[in-house]
């Protein structure tokens, strides 16, 4: 499948990047997983495999345990792009999880950002 290039790109990669974002608005690392779980359903200890095993998005979605049909109640727009507009699946994959973890940075609660 010929596609954007951030589906090659490994998770684990961008994970500090989320986790930084995050604790430099009083927010943790705790937190960003908790997002992680909710979302694609795997468990703390797979997480950190998919992590340490340096999987890449297209994978680590493909293989989510479960992705949360909650995820469809995210909306807004991440990067000039409304997320409930994006057509191509996995995108809008990413995308969920990077407005997630934005609306962590802004202050949401916890509650309210896992659509609770």
């Amino acid at each position: 499948m010929a596609g954007h290039r951030i589906y090659s790109i490994s998770v684990a990669s961008v994970y500090p990047h989320y986790v930084a974002k995050a604790e430099k608005k009083g927010r943790s690392k705790a937190e960003v997983d908790e997002i992680f779980r909710w979302l694609t359903g795997y468990d703390q200890k797979a997480l950190e495999g998919e992590l340490a095993a340096g999987t890449n998005f297209e994978d680590f979605f493909a293989q989510a345990p479960k992705l949360n049909p909650a995820r469809e109640l995210i909306t807004g727009v991440i990067c000039g792009i409304r997320v409930e507009n994006v057509e191509e699946p996995l995108m809008r994959e990413i995308r969920y999880l990077d407005k997630l973890v934005d609306e962590l940075a802004k202050g949401k609660k916890m509650e309210k950002i896992l659509r609770g």
